[in-house]
């Protein structure tokens, strides 16, 4: 017959370290979302969201010249949706998306709420200055067309790991925008 010895204390915090490191590996961190050009280069933007949370894309239509704001989210697997839609006037393109959403307004503007409509990635030509693709996040403002005018940009999700999203706030992505930053 053989005995077994109890483990040590130390051997049961090593193991207790070992399954967190594991689970930091695993658990899900939220969803990383970027725009880079689709020919290739520097990421524009990169930016940290949890499950849900918005970013809208401003910019001004190029035939009426009205500013719209296309409100955006994401799920847990990286799926972009648009949520809303806010803008002054029905303009060239925008037209009514039966099924999608809520008609309704305030302040000047006209919007559909509520649409949920999946995107996927997309790619984005991101206009002239006066067209002012922008980006709002949180805090932020990025203008898209003040970096990169004319240049087609793939806009994409994935989702990331817990340990992932710690290193990030250790060390942002250059093209991560800081909170109240903003050239838009």
């Amino acid at each position: 017959m053989t005995q077994h010895r109890a483990a040590r204390p130390w051997q049961r915090a090593a193991a207790g370290l070992l399954l967190l490191a594991g689970a930091v590996l695993v658990l899900p961190g939220g969803v990383e979302v970027s725009v880079t050009p689709v020919r290739g280069g520097t990421a524009l933007w990169v930016a940290l969201l949890t499950p849900g949370e918005r970013f809208t894309l401003r910019y001004v239509h190029s035939v009426d010249r009205q500013p719209i704001w296309e409100e955006h989210s994401v799920d847990p697997w990286g799926a972009l949706f648009v949520e809303e839609e806010r803008f002054v006037m029905v303009g060239a393109g925008m037209g009514d998306l039966p099924g999608r959403g809520r008609w309704g307004g305030a302040e000047g503007l006209q919007s559909i709420r509520g649409m949920h409509y999946r995107l996927g990635e997309f790619v984005l030509r991101i206009g002239s200055p006066g067209v002012d693709h922008t980006l709002l996040w949180r805090d932020t403002a990025t203008n898209l067309s003040a970096q990169a005018a004319g240049t087609a940009v793939q806009v994409s999700a994935r989702p990331v790991s817990l340990a992932y999203r710690l290193w990030r706030l250790l060390s942002p992505h250059p093209a991560t925008p800081a909170a109240g930053e903003g050239n838009g």
